[in-house]
């Protein structure tokens, strides 16, 4: 039983993902659609997608991902040293928390400074 559920995960993942892209893609496109019919010109449209996009999201992504990587390292090391199996979820999730915390508080830093 457990290989015919085995068989149908990554049929399920590829429906998912391409499920989560055709309705990001027509959710844009609806979008541009209704700004068009409020009437507004092609730069008038241009100026509003540029003001949406975050400079800063790279930086985000990547203070989190090194948190997360830190908090898995962390884990992986209090597990080997004593043989208790929670650290690595425990250290994966305050990791992750706190570099979001890091990442928003360094954002708002920067849009201030840049401002």
């Amino acid at each position: 039983m457990p290989e015919v559920i085995a068989v149908f995960i990554p049929i399920i993942i590829t429906l998912v993902i391409g499920v989560v892209l055709i309705v990001h893609f027509y959710l844009h496109s609806k979008e541009k659609q209704m700004l068009i019919e409020k009437g507004l010109s092609t730069e008038e449209i241009k100026k509003f997608f540029e003001e949406k996009r975050d400079g800063l999201g790279l930086m985000k992504i990547g203070i989190i991902s090194i948190a997360f990587g830190i908090g898995l390292g962390f884990g992986l090391f209090m597990e080997d040293t004593t043989t208790k199996e929670y650290w690595i979820p425990l250290s994966l999730f305050i990791g992750t928390g706190i570099g979001f915390v890091v990442a928003n508080v360094m954002t708002e830093k920067m849009k201030k400074k840049n401002s």
